[in-house]
Parts: structure tokens; C-alpha cells; sequence
């Protein structure tokens, strides 16, 4: 080895010590010809000395060094002199006097600084990765990852759980996001997709008598990014046989127990608690509801639909609903209350009605047109006190939900209503099985095709699918999806009849999914299971949004990758072998 320690190791125990120290140059000080370095590696800081007394060669030499040059050094550790001893770093009691300079390799002038305090452009970082990289908290970042996926396995392995690849070349399947795909050399005009998620082969695992299996499984999908997406990402990706939900939600619950401690240092309390589907939808608007505050919804329909407001009525008589947010205690201002609208505007809503709450009733420009009688049903449905805000959206259920639930979000951060050092889990349960999709007139998979219905459900399938209700499953935090799953279909004909309903004939089953339903006919055991985005539980665990920020190499918002130059163009030469012609705009860009 080239070092004896690293630069977290040295502590007051040493003093008097010899030691070989290897890193690079944090910071360089020039105190009346001292020279003082700070010396870094993954594991933290060193202070070395260049004295002119202990050795004047290593002091001349020392004179030439720069910021992020690569050193090995090799000295006498001394007590910091009194007065000088740094609480804030684990080897701030001592520093190395040194009597032997190698520089390993001289570093140019950075184009960014290795320092968190001063964290350069997105643009910058992510150009220069290897030396964002060296700042102490992107290692930070990636050490909590790594930490996490060792919890992960170490959980699994204690449960008797088998760790199994699955491929990265496979059959595409239709499971929502478009596939990157991979054309075939041997095989022309066929291509490999690249897999979504292996959920199929984790099925097939389970009906080949694994019984038990996880993988840390890379995942990658042809989807627009923002903060929380990447075009490849890792899951911690588990299924069980002989299982149902209560099973899967307990081992899953002490998985995230385990992550915790171990990554974080904190003691969850578990179980968590569970909500269904529809009281999210109801109170908060959403799925995957943050329930660290309050501002609940209520759908005031029923009450508003005999009100003299001719918006509200016209809205109800075409299938729309009116919601509303009791923004309580808040007192707005006139000001505030049309920042609020123009944000629900800009959400897709028509517009934002509102009423103060006082102690005679309700007060605004449209409060004539409620009786008295409706004004005190919509003061107890909404649970309101004077000085509260009611804030209601008037349309089809889809949209009146989607933008009171950011609206909702928006008031918990403007009036300080948020704990962030808080940690809320819930499981949302009984989601619905189908979602049915207006602009192409067919029914979707709320999940994917493979999710179980309700055994009590399944007559509602050829009569009313909007009814039937999934044996699915999704882990919220913070108003954050961390993971899902579901009892997937074990029985063919169930299987084909789900994809019957979803739009494929006989033909398409075979061609798309035939080597599931071939499995499926070969004894399947009842099973099911769930996949934890890695990535943001890992962001999660470092108080962090964004998901690159624990990805070691990470693309951009378009999909690019500014350090490498990926994507790039392709040789004709290879192109040609795999019976690829690049496309007008190519060719075109190609010719410029």
C-alpha cells in the first residue's frame, strides 16, 4: 500500500507516531513561510506541515503545490499547538510534519472548486462529474447508497431470500413507458428491448419454485425526465410466493425499518398506517398524499348543485364535482387570495371560487348566491372557523383533484404548515383496477396487466370495470411514492381475461405476453411482490428531491450526459451491421 493511514485515521493516540498519508490538496495556507495543507481523501481531512525547520527540501518543494494536486506524504504526527485544535474535524487534535514529499500527479487549475460551500452550476457539475464527485458531500451522498444497498441484502439474506439476476436483453412487453431497444446483429430487422422492470421474469422465478427473490435490478425507460427521473434507475425489486398483502406489507415494513437504521440512524415505528385509495383521493386529492399537515379536502357537490352559483351547477350537471380546501386560520389577503388563483389557473383549472369564513357566515362576491342553509352545510362539512379561507375548484374529477392537491401543497409551504424533519409513511391500499382513458376510449391498468383483481371484484370485470378494485399496494413518504406492488394474476384464464379487457385479442396475447401465459398453465403459486425505487430512497434518506444528486453518473433533463458526450452518433460502419439506416434528420444533421 502506498499510504499507512488515511486522512480521517490520526487521532491524539498517535502523537509521536510515523505515518504515510496519500490525497489530494484541499487547501494550501502560507503562514510566515509555514506552509499549511489540508489534506483530503473519501475518508475525510488531514493537516500536514511543510516546516523549513523539520525539513527545508520537503519546504522547498512544497512551495509548488496547487489545489487538487495528488500527494503521498510521509511524516511525524505532532499535537496542534493550543489554541489551534479544530472540534470540527476528527483529526483536528493533530497535525503531520513532513519529511518526505512524492507528488504522485500535478492537477491543472479545476474548472469548478472541490468545496460545498461553493457548488458550482448544474451545467458544470455535471461536465466536470469526477470532480463534483470529490466534494464531501457528493461522497457522502454515495456512501449512504452504498450503505443501503448493503441493508438491502443483508435484510433479504437474513429472510431467506435468493438474490437473482434477471436479463437485460429481453422481449419488449407493453408495460407504459416506450423501451430502449437494442437491434439484434445475428437477427435483422428484430431488436432486444431493455428492460422497464423484470416483472415478468420475477413472475417466472416464482412459478420455477424460488419461492423467495430480490435483485437490485437497473431499470430503463424512454420517458421525459424531471428532477425525480432518470432514463436508467435501480429498484429493490422482491416477490414472494404463497404470500398475500399483509405478508408482503410486513416484510417490506421491516426492510424500510432496516434501511433506516442503518443508513440514517433512526428507529421507525412500525406498521405504518394504511389509508385506501379512495380517502386519499377524497381528502387529499392524490394517491400518494403528504399527511404531515392538515388542509384536508371535502367534495362539497352534493351541497353546492342546488346553490344559485351557476358555475358550480353547470359544472355538476356534466359529471364534475366540486371540491374544497379550508385554508384554515389563514386570513388571506385579496392579494394572496389571486396569487392563488392564477396558480390554480395555471394547474388547468377554469378558475378558484372563495369565502371567508366569519362569524355571521360566509363573505365574498359569490356568497349571495348560497342560502344561509347552504352556507352553514358547507361551514360543517368543512369543519370552518372564522378567519379560515374556502377555497373550491369546479371541474371534471381528474382535474378538480389534481390541482387542489398542488394547491394544497403550495398553502402547507406558504403558511409554514410542514414539519421537514418529519417522516410520515402510509401505505395507500385498494387502488382501482382499471383507469379508464378518455381520449383513447378503453380502459388502462392503473399498475400493469399482471395485478390481481379482488377474488369478490372479478364478476364486476365484464360489467363495470371502473369497480373493481386491485390487490395493489403503494409505500408513500412525505407525499413521496417510494415503492409499489400488488398479488399479481396466478390463474390464466383471469390473465387473459384482464388482457381481453385491456384491448388485446387472442393474437396479440400470445405474440406480446405468450410466454407468461404458457408459464401460467404449469402450476403458478399464488404470489406477489413490490419494487422500492433505490434512487429515492437514497435521496430521501440524504434530505435531498432529486434523485441525481445519489446517482453517481447521472444525465441531464435531456437525457444527455455532458462529461461523457453521450448520446452519440454511430459509425456507418456499425450501423451497416446492424441492418440500421439512420434517418433523414440524422442523415441531415450528419451532412451540416
Amino acid at each position: 500500500m502506498l499510504r499507512t493511514h488515511t486522512n480521517n485515521d490520526l487521532r491524539s493516540s498517535d502523537i509521536g507516531k510515523t505515518t504515510t498519508l496519500c490525497g489530494w490538496v484541499d487547501s494550501r495556507r502560507d503562514h510566515g513561510g509555514i506552509i499549511f495543507i489540508d489534506l483530503r481523501d473519501r475518508y475525510g481531512l488531514t493537516q500536514i506541515v511543510f516546516h523549513p525547520d523539520f525539513d527545508k527540501a520537503t519546504h522547498t518543494a512544497a512551495a509548488k503545490l496547487r489545489r487538487e494536486d495528488v500527494l503521498q506524504v510521509t511524516g511525524t504526527i505532532k499535537e496542534r499547538a493550543k489554541g489551534m485544535k479544530n472540534a470540527n474535524l476528527a483529526t483536528g487534535d493533530i497535525e503531520v510534519f513532513i519529511s518526505t514529499l512524492n507528488i504522485l500527479n500535478s492537477a491543472e487549475m479545476p474548472p469548478m472548486e472541490v468545496d460545498d460551500r461553493k457548488v458550482p452550476s448544474e451545467a458544470t457539475r455535471l461536465k466536470y462529474r469526477y470532480l463534483d464527485l470529490r466534494r464531501p458531500a457528493m461522497q457522502q451522498r454515495l456512501l449512504t447508497r452504498h450503505t443501503t444497498a448493503q441493508a438491502t441484502r443483508e435484510y433479504f439474506n437474513s429472510h431467506n431470500f435468493i438474490e437473482i439476476e434477471t436479463p437485460m436483453l429481453l422481449k419488449h412487453t407493453p408495460e407504459g413507458a416506450r423501451d430502449y431497444i437494442v437491434p439484434s446483429r445475428v437477427h435483422p430487422g428484430k431488436v432486444y428491448s431493455l428492460p422497464q422492470s423484470p416483472q415478468l421474469y420475477k413472475q417466472t422465478l416464482m412459478i420455477a419454485g424460488f419461492d423467495r427473490y430480490y435483485q437490485l435490478a437497473r431499470c430503463l425507460r424512454d420517458e421525459d425526465l424531471r428532477e425525480d427521473r432518470q432514463p436508467e434507475f435501480t429498484q429493490i425489486d422482491i416477490e414472494m410466493s404463497f404470500v398475500e398483502e399483509e405478508d408482503i406489507i410486513t416484510m417490506c415494513e421491516g426492510l424500510i425499518k432496516h434501511i433506516w437504521k442503518k443508513a440514517a440512524n433512526k428507529m421507525l415505528k412500525t406498521p405504518f398506517p394504511r389509508i385506501t385509495y379512495d380517502e386519499a383521493v377524497l381528502k387529499y386529492g392524490i394517491d400518494r398524499p403528504d399527511m404531515r399537515f392538515g388542509l384536508e379536502l371535502s367534495d362539497v357537490t352534493s351541497i353546492v348543485k342546488d346553490s344559485d352559483f351557476k358555475v358550480f351547477r353547470d359544472v355538476v350537471a356534466k359529471n364534475g364535482i366540486v371540491k374544497c380546501l379550508n385554508a384554515q386560520k389563514a386570513n388571506f389577503t385579496r392579494t394572496q387570495i389571486e396569487e392563488c388563483i392564477e396558480f390554480a389557473k395555471k394547474h388547468g383549472a377554469a378558475g378558484l371560487a372563495w369565502m371567508k369564513v366569519t362569524d355571521k357566515g360566509l363573505e365574498s362576491n359569490i356568497a349571495k348566491f348560497f342560502s344561509a342553509a347552504i352556507q352553514k352545510q358547507l361551514i360543517k362539512q368543512t369543519n370552518s372557523k372564522p378567519n379560515d379561507v374556502l377555497l373550491f375548484v369546479a371541474e371534471k374529477p381528474k382535474r378538480c383533484n389534481d390541482v387542489l392537491s398542488r394547491l394544497r401543497l403550495k398553502l402547507g409551504e406558504d403558511l409554514k404548515l410542514i414539519d421537514h424533519d418529519a417522516l410520515h409513511f402510509v401505505w395507500v391500499v385498494d387502488f382501482p383496477m382499471f383507469d379508464y382513458n378518455e381520449e383513447e376510449k378503453r380502459w388502462d391498468a392503473m399498475h400493469h396487466p399482471f395485478t390481481s383483481p379482488k377474488p369478490e371484484h372479478r364478476p364486476y370485470m365484464s360489467k363495470d370495470p371502473g369497480r373493481v378494485k386491485a390487490r395493489a399496494y403503494d409505500l408513500v413518504l412525505n407525499g413521496i411514492e417510494i415503492g409499489g406492488g400488488s398479488i399479481r394474476i396466478s390463474n390464466p384464464e383471469i390473465q387473459r381475461e384482464v388482457l381481453g379487457l385491456l384491448g388485446y385479442n387472442k393474437e396479440e396475447q400470445e405474440q406480446k405476453f405468450g410466454f407468461l401465459l404458457e408459464a401460467l398453465k404449469y402450476g403458478a403459486p399464488p404470489h406477489g411482490g413490490l419494487a422500492f425505487g433505490l434512487d429515492r430512497l437514497c435521496a430521501l434518506l440524504c434530505g435531498l428531491h432529486d434523485i441525481r444528486e445519489v446517482i453517481a453518473f447521472p444525465k441531464t433533463k435531456a437525457g444527455e450526459n455532458p462529461m461523457d458526450g453521450s448520446p452519440s452518433a454511430w459509425d456507418d460502419k456499425y450501423l451497416k451491421e446492424l441492418h440500421l439506416e439512420l434517418d433523414a434528420v440524422a442523415k441531415k444533421n450528419k451532412d451540416q
